[in-house]
């Protein structure tokens, strides 16, 4: 009985292992992203807006950067639900938004994208 806990046990905490964000891992998936976005404070605007202060941020407010009015009335303040879902379906979450990126489609790729970007763009 002791060793099918245990066992159960085993797999649960790897389970949830699998299920954790990755910061590393979000950190080579933000190449797709990098053709278009910087994250470090200061940093230039590409296609698309510097990322830093992203977190907390009301969409379409980032100085510098023309944004289409679609994000600017959208009233989104980014977090890291409505980021994932932006990452997800750019097109469908924000419709008219000039956003090109098709969307990150696997949900632990997203998820480790997350880590990544709560970190860098602090």
């Amino acid at each position: 009985m002791r060793g099918a806990l245990l066992a159960v046990g085993v797999l649960v905490l790897s389970a949830s292992a699998a299920q954790a964000q990755n910061a590393a891992e979000g950190q080579k998936r933000f190449i797709v992203c990098k053709a278009c976005h910087t994250v470090e404070a200061g940093g230039r605007h590409g296609i698309g807006p510097n990322l830093h202060g992203v977190f907390g941020a009301k969409a379409g407010t980032k100085e510098g950067f023309a944004f289409s009015p679609q994000i600017k009335g959208s009233n989104i303040v980014w977090d890291e639900a409505s980021m994932t879902k932006y990452v997800m379906d750019p097109r469908n979450f924000i419709p008219g938004n000039k956003m090109a990126y098709p969307g990150m489609k696997q949900e632990q790729q997203v998820k480790d994208l997350m880590a990544y970007l709560k970190e860098a763009t602090k």
